[in-house]
């Protein structure tokens, strides 16, 4: 790589000497990439383009060039955008272009930016939320069959499931916490593309992505989770 142009998002930072910083990018071109930027960082959330050289995992980024207004975010969009973030950081791969979640990582950036005027704010940060995880995981490689079990039969209306990642749903005797039922696991096939989830779609991708996240990054949780829930409890 040459001098190429980049295009994308600055998705974490730290200080790497006395006037460089080591940075993490989502972009266009190549997904996730990483490399040294010999000069302040960009904010996040912003879309910038920029020169990257070199063959090595750690690139050389130089004639970085921010695009738009400033964008800032507080209370739950502050979190959301965190989150964004460290789950692209921690879960994307090296260098693999991601454009499905590229633009829907964009889009759901201007739908934080409408987060405090919208007349149902709860339910339209789960909504975004929700669509982002899905993109994500479908693209890299976790897309979920809503029709069939683990053992390829079809999914029973009545019968109860527990889903394991990388089997599927698991038919059970019984109901349970963390269990789910046919008749919510088959709604999902009346999701079309792009367009909103349901209720019933939502309490069951919420159950889903946070186990299939959980189970992706293993031993070390979300600081943004973390940082998220403590807030929402001194705010309580």
């Amino acid at each position: 790589m040459r001098n190429e142009v980049l295009h994308g998002y600055l998705i974490h930072h730290r200080k790497y000497r006395e006037r460089s910083h080591i940075v993490h990018l989502f972009t266009q071109e190549y997904g996730r990439i990483d490399g040294i930027l010999r000069q302040t960082p960009p904010p996040q959330y912003q879309p910038i383009s920029l020169q990257a050289s070199g063959k090595s995992e750690l690139k050389n980024f130089t004639k970085l060039e921010i695009i738009n207004q400033p964008v800032f975010f507080f209370g739950d969009a502050f979190f959301s955008g965190f989150y964004l973030n460290e789950i692209l950081l921690r879960l994307c791969p090296l260098e693999v272009e991601m454009p499905e979640t590229f633009l829907q990582y964009a889009t759901t950036l201007q739908q934080l930016q409408q987060l405090s005027s919208h007349p149902q704010p709860n339910s339209f940060l789960r909504q975004i939320l929700r669509q982002f995880e899905h993109v994500l995981l479908q693209e890299l490689g976790y897309a979920i069959d809503f029709e069939v079990d683990a053992n390829q039969q079809p999914i029973g209306a009545t019968q109860q499931y527990q889903f394991l990642l990388n089997e599927g749903f698991m038919p059970t005797a019984q109901a349970s916490r963390s269990g789910l039922s046919g008749a919510q696991i088959l709604s999902m096939r009346d999701h079309e593309k792009g367009r909103d989830f349901n209720p019933e779609q939502l309490q069951l991708l919420s159950k889903l992505y946070r186990q299939m996240i959980s189970s992706l990054l293993g031993d070390r949780p979300l600081k943004s989770r973390q940082l998220w829930i403590q807030n929402s409890q001194t705010q309580s």
